[in-house]
């Protein structure tokens, strides 16, 4: 039996989770799995409820899970709160141990037409964006101020040695290629990492092709060639704006996925896209990122692959046939879709 501790969270988030868990179901039952699932207060809700919005009893449960599934978290209702609810993200993040997070993007063959570049520049992306979750910037000192505030960014060469290996071993099962995002003409952290990329590639991956990319120039090129990109490795901030700019090349940031991994099997995984508290309860919010990290929690914290095959087809599958939510120009509600992918599953 797995245990999957379940954050419903905020917002969408409820909705997009219930989508998720029905597909992790059917996929149980499908290939004989035992799952069970444990609700917990997270993020905004929990501030309500218990007033942290990481309580004890969540904490407890994550680090005896076998995987995390979160729907969203946070909104204009705790934007004023002692300790918002993105706070108890990175909290999680770090109890956790969880310091890389992957991001794939791809649009499928039939599907280019989402996006809201021309189809000839989309055609052939599938990218997986490798970024660096628990250092940089996000957890520097900071100082906060009216005239005058700091945000301290620190990292350190094992803390980018850890995430780069990652990247270059997803980038072996891949098409060989890496690209290093940094701002190393600028920044002392930068610098240092880069250093330490070009020294893990030097004495444990020749055999993958390693490039380096300024933040700019990457931001540039997602949109001008995104399709010649394999693994991007980078920072914590720059993966967290790039990794958005990059998941709206599909048609949605609703159709994005993500897992944060760490040295173990145990995962968080939840889709990347924000609690959007203006269409929560309408059944408007697209579930295919929520569904797809589903996926990616039965294959990486699980060793499931063949349920997590299973999922991504019948998305695929959905997909290419028209279903999908407002955002990508679909006719179907959140429950709908989640409908349409259990019955293909």
């Amino acid at each position: 039996m797995a245990m999957i501790a379940f954050l419903p969270g905020d917002g969408v988030g409820p909705e997009v989770a219930d989508a998720a868990k029905r597909v992790l179901e059917a996929a149980a039952k499908k290939f004989s799995l035992t799952l069970d699932f444990k609700d917990c207060f997270f993020g905004g809700a929990a501030i309500d409820a218990c007033g942290d919005p990481f309580p004890s009893e969540t904490k407890e449960a994550c680090l005896g899970a076998d995987a995390i599934f979160l729907g969203a978290i946070g909104g204009p209702k705790w934007d004023k709160a002692k300790r918002r609810p993105e706070a108890g993200l990175l909290e999680m993040r770090k109890a956790l141990g969880v310091y890389a997070n992957l991001r794939p993007v791809s649009v499928a063959g039939g599907m280019e037409h989402l996006s809201p570049l021309r189809e000839a520049r989309v055609k052939g992306v599938d990218m997986l964006i490798v970024r660096e979750l628990t250092g940089g910037m996000y957890f520097g000192d900071r100082t906060e101020g009216d005239d005058r505030a700091t945000d301290e960014c620190l990292y350190t060469k094992e803390e980018v040695t850890r995430v780069a290996r990652i990247a270059f071993e997803a980038a072996r099962k891949r098409k060989g290629r890496v690209a290093s995002v940094d701002k190393a003409n600028v920044l002392a952290t930068s610098r240092l990492w880069r250093n330490a990329v070009n020294e893990l590639h030097a004495a444990e991956y020749k055999d993958v092709e390693l490039s380096h990319m300024l933040v700019d120039a990457m931001a540039m090129k997602l949109i001008q060639a995104p399709a010649e990109y394999d693994v991007i490795l980078t920072e914590n901030l720059f993966g967290d704006i790039l990794s958005d700019e990059a998941s709206v090349l599909s048609g949605s940031i609703g159709l994005a996925p993500s897992a944060s991994l760490g040295d173990g099997t145990r995962g968080l995984f939840e889709p990347i896209h924000g609690s959007a508290p203006d269409i929560a309860g309408q059944g408007k919010a697209n579930p295919a990122g929520a569904i797809m990290s589903a996926a990616m929690l039965l294959r990486y914290s699980l060793n499931e692959g063949a349920a997590a095959d299973a999922i991504e087809a019948a998305v695929s599958k959905a997909l290419a046939s028209g279903r999908g939510t407002g955002d990508i120009g679909g006719e179907d509600n959140t429950a709908s879709f989640t409908d349409a992918v259990v019955e293909l599953i």
